[in-house]
């Protein structure tokens, strides 16, 4: 069965993210005042890393279960990790956990066990700045994606085949990205080709639609565009979406229209839900 290869140190597997840092990125979700989409993005990513290094974390240490990259797509294209890891489009995530580019104290409010709430501080590893600056250069960034993946899947050929998400508000405006995204998706692994989903962000007010079955519920053209790009949904990844309460189609496609900040904490999590699958 495909997408059922076990993630291990011996055989670890390839995350990638795509992330726009166009100029419209310095809007807010939905056209309402708050986070920036850039600053919502970097804290999810930032966020979803330091899950995976926690996933990863044995008592002898962290365990390369994961090689993770995050490729920045605006005024120019190349990794967007900063500090010691800067300019590097793949990294193994001891070295992700090793390397942040810094680490900032943040407070919350939690239950204080009386019906209030209190502040708590908390430390917060960030490796990923947000930027919003330039175009949308997606065709030149699925290309290198290709190219990052093929030299992985070259030395893994047996891994879990790579997962590439790509968060992006806007249109491409170097190209057609299909073409791209289809040589993407046709590199493979034993186990399955490579999946590519994609997010888009909302820039107007519209209920999110997470995972679709079917192109004809999303309303706009580029929506359909980025749905045929996007990978079927596997069916471990089904399960993981119903298990949310989501009312997943056997078509499903790793697609979000419209999304919120909630909406893409929610994709980025069920898109990375092969962490539950890891072994020592």
């Amino acid at each position: 069965m495909l997408y059922s290869a076990e993630i291990s140190r011996s055989n670890p597997t390839c995350l990638l993210f795509l992330i726009d840092q166009s100029s419209s990125m310095g809007g807010a979700f939905g056209g309402t005042p708050g986070k920036k989409k850039a600053d919502g993005v970097a804290d999810a990513i930032n966020r979803l890393l330091q899950n995976l290094v926690l996933k990863c974390a044995k008592s002898d240490g962290i365990r390369d279960y994961f090689h993770v990259g995050v490729i920045g797509y605006g005024a120019g294209v190349d990794s967007a990790l900063g500090g010691p890891l800067a300019g590097r489009h793949l990294v193994p995530i001891s070295e992700v956990a090793n390397n942040p580019l810094r680490v900032e104290q943040r407070s919350r409010k939690v239950d204080d066990g009386a019906g209030g709430l209190v502040e708590q501080s908390f430390k917060f590893p960030v490796w990923f700045e947000p930027v919003a600056n330039g175009k949308t250069p997606m065709c030149q960034a699925l290309k290198l994606a290709a190219q990052v993946v093929q030299e992985f899947v070259t030395h893994s050929p047996e891994s879990f085949p790579p997962l590439i998400l790509n968060i992006t508000d806007g249109r491409a405006t170097d190209g057609d990205p299909r073409p791209a995204a289809a040589a993407l998706r046709d590199l493979s692994t034993t186990d399955g080709p490579v999946l590519l989903f994609n997010a888009h962000l909302s820039s107007a007010a519209h209920a999110p639609i997470l995972f679709p079955g079917n192109e004809k519920v999303l309303p706009e053209p580029w929506a359909k565009l980025l749905f045929r790009m996007s990978s079927p949904l596997p069916a471990r990844m089904q399960d993981a979406a119903r298990a949310d309460g989501l009312p997943i189609e056997p078509t499903a496609h790793g697609f979000v229209f419209n999304a919120d900040m909630v909406s893409v904490i929610r994709f980025l999590d069920i898109g990375t839900r092969v962490a539950q699958g890891v072994r020592a």
